[in-house]
């Protein structure tokens, strides 16, 4: 009777464990079964009855449109010409639980080595248009700020000159109220109008937008900008041109512009530079890889050219290790991670 027992007790033991390893099975299936499930001839149909077949692009690289060069392939591409486009695929996203994310010319983010599973909706490429009406300069979402920058400029309008060489769009700019040499967005922008995250397209003033220190109430709730107008003022077109040009040099004597990065790497924190910071712990040039502190400004970490998501990654890590050892101050990042690492 003993033995029976300690074989009942083994059965109901090997049961237990092989149902606990067919529930395992079961569960990573499910997992393959929904990450592939929008990988499929219908769905690609479904971006492309939204779009177009030439704008529909499977398995594309995201070093080819990204400022920092580097990261996985994303399954879709997808580029939207217009509101209803970008409402319309991000419906069917969610309809089919497919993650997506809007970007404009890739700058401000850092995509995994494995890239992204889902659909990335891209505006910068047809949705950039900008016009002017007495002192506003209304834009679309994917303009570049150099361009509204050069826009205002041509009507004698300033305001925006800080802007003019700042490396993204309006879309992003408006998200992380964007700035640079005491000016920011918040200061200039009138309303932004922008899709909810139950595909409501409202136009929010800037108050209603809380802009605040490369914060706003999109990067908090997850809203997707569509456009927006900036309220400038008339002034002389050749001192908007001399601060413009002034600003320029600034930047390209400052800042490494001849590598590939996501512009600044940190926030500024309270009462302190974090290019200061970082140079003070020792780590003006650092390199992990192919990623680098750059020896011109220690704010920006560069890809000198191999460098991989994992290695910016990794030393962006070790920058905030080493300055919160010597300095106490915790680094923040302004650059945006995406997908797999």
């Amino acid at each position: 009777m003993q033995g029976f027992a300690y074989k009942k007790k083994d059965k109901i033991g090997y049961e237990r464990a092989l149902y606990f390893v067919e529930s395992l099975l079961y569960a990573k299936k499910q997992k393959e079964k929904q990450e592939t499930s929008f990988m499929t001839i219908d769905f690609r149909k479904e971006l492309i009855e939204i779009t177009e077949e030439t704008r529909v692009q499977a398995q594309e690289p995201r070093s080819r449109h990204t400022t920092f060069r580097l990261g996985g392939n994303a399954d879709y591409l997808v580029d939207a010409k217009n509101a209803d486009e970008v409402k319309a695929l991000i419906d069917l996203c969610k309809r089919e639980n497919v993650p997506f994310y809007v970007i404009g010319n890739g700058s401000n983010i850092l995509v995994g080595d494995k890239g992204y599973r889902g659909v990335i909706i891209r505006i910068f490429k047809h949705m950039n248009e900008v016009w002017v009406k007495e002192c506003v300069v209304y834009a679309q979402a994917g303009a570049l700020l150099s361009k509204i920058a050069n826009a205002a400029l041509a009507e004698s309008l300033t305001g925006f000159e800080f802007a003019a060489g700042i490396p993204g769009t309006l879309g992003g700019a408006v998200v992380m109220n964007a700035g640079a040499y005491g000016g920011e967005l918040k200061d200039v922008l009138q309303w932004a109008e922008v899709v909810t995250d139950d595909g409501e397209i409202l136009r929010l003033s800037a108050e209603e937008l809380e802009l605040g220190y490369r914060t706003s109430i999109i990067a908090k709730k997850g809203y997707v900008v569509l456009g927006g107008a900036i309220q400038l003022q008339k002034s002389d077109k050749d001192k908007i041109k001399a601060q413009m040009d002034d600003l320029k040099e600034r930047r390209i004597t400052k800042q490494p512009l001849e590598y590939p990065s996501a512009g600044s790497t940190f926030k500024r924190p309270v009462g302190y530079f974090a290019g200061k910071l970082i140079d003070d712990a020792g780590l003006r040039g650092f390199k992990l890889g192919g990623a680098q502190v750059s020896q011109k400004h220690c704010g920006f970490v560069i890809n000198t050219g191999n460098a991989t998501a994992k290695d910016v990654v990794d030393l962006i890590e070790e920058v905030q290790k080493r300055v919160k050892g010597n300095a106490g101050v915790t680094l923040e990042t302004e650059v945006r991670r995406l997908g797999d690492f």
